[in-house]
């Protein structure tokens, strides 16, 4: 299925409030909400939609460092990649981690309560990760856009100031 201008629209509104209620989604729509229903499914069913989440704000539960970690690693074997990915997925501080071109082999974002707790987190999580030979950390002064999605994929490309 390729999806189409009705069913980009749908991923949009899911995207940003994936609580709305097809009732609410027909009447923005001009669709009847089994028509809405049946689109959302066919995107559910098709794997555009993998899934739903509520978005928490990791404030309340004391995470306020988020901080970008680069690792390189003593080798870029498949034997050295594999070891090290399944140590990372074992690290409950780590949220994300991506494996890299360049330099650096692996980006993880790792949320933290603050300085103090990274130490800890990189003394007793990271720093005992296998084939780790350099660590670099950066802190996040202030989140500037967190989307999951970018909004160029339904259409609406952002206008940039100046342009």
């Amino acid at each position: 299925m390729d999806a189409d201008r009705i069913d980009l629209t749908i991923l949009a509104e899911l995207s940003t409030n994936a609580r709305i209620s097809q009732t609410e989604l027909s009447n923005r729509m001009g669709l009847s909400s089994t028509a809405i229903a049946r689109r959302q499914r066919t995107l559910e069913d098709e794997g555009y939609i993998t899934g739903y989440q509520a978005t928490l704000d990791l404030t309340r539960f004391g995470l306020n460092t988020t901080v970008l970690v680069r690792v390189t690693l003593d080798s870029q074997s498949d034997d050295a990649l594999k070891l090290f990915e399944t140590g990372i997925v074992k690290c409950p501080s780590v949220v994300r981690c991506f494996l890299m071109s360049g330099s650096d082999d692996y980006l993880l974002i790792v949320l933290a309560r603050d300085i103090e707790d990274f130490e800890r987190i990189h003394r007793t999580e990271l720093s005992c990760l296998p084939r780790v030979s350099r660590i670099q950390s950066n802190f996040a002064i202030r989140e500037i856009v967190s989307r999951a999605v970018p909004p160029a994929i339904f259409g609406n490309p952002v206008r940039y100031a100046g342009r």
